[in-house]
């Protein structure tokens, strides 16, 4: 092509872009957003409602533009649900995918084991798990609860209403399990309770009569378990009910969509969590529409794990955008100052790298669904990394 025709050629084409940005934005390299969870492994029964929830976001992000005029890619990977499926996943999504960032639900063992490569490949990352507290790095900020709000609704309405004073505790032996019941019991004996008892089984266990036998020769007034999630929490619950142990039983590790899926025994569980399906907002109403029109048959129930990873999707495009860049130490600086009202309401992960939360008590119905017996506003995470700046 000779050069006057060529730079006729250029000036169409950007005039276009101009009355037309999105195909502009669309015809640039995408932003790749990396996902790692546990599609294997101890978080697989979660893992599907965390997946969906990210495509949703994405769906909706560019049928609005992208970020920036830029199309959202999304680069999904197994973690296995632990440390060394963890190091691979990362390993593919950071150096091999070059993702602009990533969004991840996953356990505690799998996050630890993410960080160092993160850290080496400088890319933002949001971990949107509830989990125990106190994990910090310069290239994390978190959007699900910690302890220092999860905890309190359970011990005090157990104490309050059902006169516990004597507490179980029982929980998977790694980092969460280990750190939810730490504080946990802490928790309860400045409240004036006892714990009679603490027992933990690996994470791959799946035989907990021991432990089920020494509860009952203890006699507490009420359970509370920690466990990895997903699988644990199916196989905890089914021999409970089937040792006939009738105490208040509440767990610090299950979500909404793992209840439904376990059908009569997860029935009278109580639980404490930033979001539930039956919060009656016009955010809440509107996102589940959103999943069902998207999902149809196929929709996996919205819960505690999959909420979060939806809302930090729009977390980032808005740090991008008041950033002007994906550059990651310009949306780094800027993810604490930004905010977004979605179906948990308006949050912002504007305290210590963390987000304070309106926190719910509820107990399970027999058809999985929550009842929420009691709302706790604007809860404070407390400081969670005050050295991290």
């Amino acid at each position: 092509m000779k050069p006057f025709k060529q730079r006729i050629l250029v000036g169409a084409i950007a005039a276009l872009a101009a009355i037309n940005p999105c195909t502009n934005a669309f015809a640039a390299d995408p932003i790749k957003i990396g996902v790692a969870v546990g599609l294997s492994g101890a978080n697989s029964v979660v893992a599907p409602a965390v997946v969906q929830s990210s495509q949703l976001a994405v769906d909706e992000i560019n049928a609005t533009g992208g970020i920036l005029g830029r199309k959202v890619q999304l680069e999904i990977a197994d973690d296995a649900s632990g440390a060394v499926g963890a190091q691979k996943a990362y390993d593919t999504l950071v150096f091999q995918k070059n993702v602009d960032a990533v969004i991840s639900m996953e356990t505690s063992a799998a996050r630890n084991a993410a960080l160092p490569i993160i850290a080496r490949g400088k890319k933002p990352f949001i971990y949107t798990s509830f989990y125990e507290g106190h994990s910090c790095s310069p290239w994390m900020y978190v959007n699900g609860w910690v302890p220092d709000q999860q905890v309190a609704p359970v011990v005090d309405y157990f104490m309050k209403s059902k006169g516990a004073k004597n507490f179980y505790l029982v929980g998977n032996d790694y980092a969460f399990g280990r750190g939810m019941l730490n504080f946990t019991a802490k928790y309860i004996a400045m409240h004036g309770g006892n714990v009679v008892g603490e027992e933990y089984l690996p994470v791959d266990g799946t035989d907990w009569t021991p432990i089920l036998s020494k509860i009952r020769s203890a006699h507490p007034d009420a359970l509370i378990s920690a466990t990895a999630g997903g699988a644990p929490n199916v196989a905890l619950a089914k021999q409970l009910r089937g040792s006939g142990l009738t105490l208040p039983y509440g767990n610090l590790a299950i979500d909404e969509g793992t209840a439904k899926s376990m059908g009569d025994v997860a029935t009278g569980i109580y639980m404490s969590g930033s979001y539930l399906t039956s919060i009656d907002t016009p955010g809440n109403k509107k996102f589940i529409a959103a999943v069902d029109k998207k999902f149809g048959k196929d929709m996996k129930t919205p819960n505690e794990l999959s909420e979060p990873q939806y809302e930090a999707f729009f977390l980032y495009k808005a740090a991008v955008e008041k950033a002007g860049s994906t550059d990651p130490a310009k949306v780094i600086n800027v993810l604490g100052q930004v905010s977004f009202d979605g179906p948990r309401g308006p949050v912002s992960m504007d305290k210590s790298r963390h987000t304070p939360l309106a926190m719910r008590l509820g107990q399970i119905q027999r058809d999985g669904t929550v009842k929420i017996l009691q709302t706790f506003p604007d809860v404070d995470p407390d400081e969670q990394c005050p050295n991290i700046k």
